[in-house]
């Protein structure tokens, strides 16, 4: 992990990842808590995600980010982050990941990287803006089998969940 930054953005930052990884190891979207991830989010976080993934809209507080990770656990059966660079600026961060990711729908594997545009005041995440370098990449191996291209269906669970967010 590389970092060059104010301590504090960081230190929330890499806190909130490991909370992350402790959530994820205790089962996940509809078996852990939130509770383990909460205290790094303001009430009020918004998280926007690019319309075009199976996951994609503007999820609002602590329920639209549970409804966001139920929503990304029925999109991947694994998604590692492998590696991560931090930069961050007073209350502005920028986080880079590797990411290793295996669609549940098709068991499609995909390597890819993520770039976040992450605010952090008063200690807790406000906002959160993740950029994919290819959506279509994404959106294609998460669909239905038969449903790949622009236009293909997303796999049912993740659109269902999805649905309900904020």
């Amino acid at each position: 992990m590389t970092m060059s930054s104010t301590p504090h953005s960081v230190t929330v930052l890499t806190g909130m990842y490991a909370a992350e990884a402790e959530y994820l190891a205790a089962g996940g979207p509809g078996q852990a808590s939130f509770d383990l991830l909460a205290p790094f989010f303001a009430p009020d976080v918004v998280l926007h995600q690019a319309d075009a993934l199976p996951y994609g809209g503007t999820w609002r507080g602590h329920a639209g980010l549970t409804r966001f990770f139920l929503a990304m656990g029925a999109a991947w059966e694994s998604f590692d982050m492998v590696e991560q660079e931090f930069l961050a600026t007073g209350e502005t961060a920028v986080v880079l990941t590797q990411v290793r990711a295996r669609a549940r729908a098709t068991g499609r594997e995909l390597s890819f990287p993520i770039l976040q545009t992450i605010t952090v005041k008063d200690g807790r995440i406000t906002e959160v803006r993740p950029f994919y370098w290819d959506t279509q990449a994404i959106a294609d191996a998460c669909a239905e089998p038969g449903a790949a291209g622009r236009g293909g269906r997303v796999a049912a669970p993740a659109r269902a969940v999805a649905s309900a967010r904020d």
